[in-house]
């Protein structure tokens, strides 16, 4: 149970970095910041709608509310990073937009630092769903938070599926990762493909920081190496599953939440980084483009 809830978070930060990859073939290294912020947007609405009251349960549309309102608020910076930051160095070399992605991160965990923002001291998330057993498996308990992040997470993967590969703008999406000019040729406003892309890429980002804050409570300052962790394994979810393929991600962020879990239970709780990282070494040994990834031929 713990697997599938912790390898659904990583999936769901992983379909950012992978569709931001496969639209514009960079890594956004923002991306995890974003997902920082989804879960401290989460708890300041949580505390603002005086859900933080002990020995209480908010309403269900609480929790849904606040859900849909931290992927708005990351959507909105998902757009306004790709507008500012990243479309004035569509043209430029591939090193100026990864510094740029590195600053912009940076630049993210220092604004959230701020007293007036989310701060510097760690907070706890207020209990929105009364954690209850749903019933117990072989002796392991099913809790209702684990029930509902896997549901949560599954279905938005689902639907991000369905958009994708079912509607002219998830067409739109995979002609411009397949070839921009081309795409603009054929009359696809490629500028408003591609802020969508950061707009549902950040929204889902928020959904796994609202999803996480919900599981492990206890938050960090936005700065906190605990996050930027994250961030990273999210990554390797992605290059796993073959990044810019979006079942890829969703595979390896499924997998690596395995791995993670099951190595940490069986060999060492100390390692279980070491566990995901060994397995990315592996992977690009055997597979350089990944599970579901497919090698490309260049002309020479």
């Amino acid at each position: 149970m713990d697997g599938m809830a912790v390898g659904s978070l990583y999936a769901l930060i992983a379909l950012g970095y992978t569709m931001v990859y496969g639209t514009l073939q960079f890594i956004n290294f923002a991306h995890s910041d974003v997902f920082v912020f989804g879960a401290w947007i989460s708890y300041t609405l949580a505390v603002g709608l005086g859900y933080a009251v002990a020995g209480t349960t908010p309403p269900l549309y609480g929790g849904i509310l606040i859900l849909f309102a931290a992927m708005a608020f990351c959507g909105a910076a998902g757009f306004t990073i790709e507008r500012l930051a990243y479309r004035p160095l569509r043209k430029a070399p591939r090193l100026n937009v990864l510094i740029t992605a590195i600053g912009v991160s940076l630049f993210l965990q220092n604004v959230g630092q701020l007293k007036w923002l989310f701060g510097t001291q760690p907070q706890r998330m207020p209990s929105l769903i009364a954690d209850k057993i749903l019933a117990t498996f072989a002796g392991v308990q099913v809790h209702v938070v684990d029930v509902t992040g896997v549901v949560t997470a599954l279905a938005l993967m689902l639907v991000l599926d369905w958009l994708i590969f079912r509607t002219r703008l998830g067409r739109a999406m995979r002609a411009v990762s397949h070839d921009t000019n081309v795409a603009a040729l054929m009359g696809i406003n490629v500028d408003a493909v591609i802020s969508f892309t950061f707009v549902l890429g950040s929204s889902l980002a928020a959904a796994a920081g609202f999803l996480y804050a919900l599981k492990y409570p206890g938050l960090n300052q936005p700065a906190h190496a605990t996050w930027v962790l994250l961030g990273l394994k999210a990554f390797v979810a992605a290059v796993i599953g073959g990044i810019g393929n979006i079942r890829g991600a969703m595979l390896g962020g499924i997998l690596i939440g395995f791995i993670e879990l099951f190595g940490a239970a069986y060999l060492s709780p100390h390692l279980r980084d070491i566990y995901v990282f060994s397995i990315l070494i592996l992977v690009l040994l055997v597979r350089p483009s990944g599970i579901l990834g497919k090698s490309v031929a260049e002309k020479v």
